[in-house]
């Protein structure tokens, strides 16, 4: 039995944890942590799961950024416990997320990842949208949260 709530204070050094362990030593060196420095996660889009044991079974954040002169969501990271994986968990936080982003009123959202994975959320490669270099292009990814979001949306993902 699995639950899900909004990440709160208590949580952040379990989530940081369990990043830790999901992710290689460093990780606070890639280019998308620099969006995020100084930045406050969007709180509402910051979720935990839980297990039996209270224990963080898995959690996801976003962040605020622009690209060009418009507002996205960058999802990212997302983390799901060793002993949780294949359970579908990290879709099920994935999709939490973004439909809660759209309940919002977020138009769009993007990150840094695998399109086989992330297509089936409606995740498809951004052309003309940069990341922080060096992200491989072909990993920088969105999706529309409303009808046509993406439309004309080009250039530098920065700080918002």
């Amino acid at each position: 039995m699995l639950t899900l709530h909004t990440e709160t204070a208590e949580d952040w050094w379990e989530v940081e944890a369990l990043y830790d362990l999901c992710f290689a030593p460093g990780r606070e060196a890639l280019s998308s942590y620099r969006l995020r420095d100084g930045v406050p996660p969007i709180a509402d889009l910051c979720l935990v799961s839980r297990d039996e044991y209270n224990a963080v079974a898995g959690a996801i954040r976003h962040w605020p950024v622009r690209v060009g002169g418009d507002p996205a969501v960058l999802l990212g990271p997302i983390a799901v416990h060793p002993t949780h994986q294949g359970e579908g968990l990290g879709a099920f936080l994935i999709q939490q997320a973004m439909d809660r982003a759209r309940a919002l009123g977020h138009p769009r959202m993007l990150l840094v990842g695998d399109a086989p994975y992330y297509g089936r959320f409606g995740f498809q490669r951004l052309q003309d949208v940069e990341m922080p270099p060096p992200t491989n292009p072909a990993r920088v990814l969105g999706a529309a949260l409303c009808d046509g979001a993406w439309d004309g949306v080009t250039g530098q993902v920065r700080q918002p």
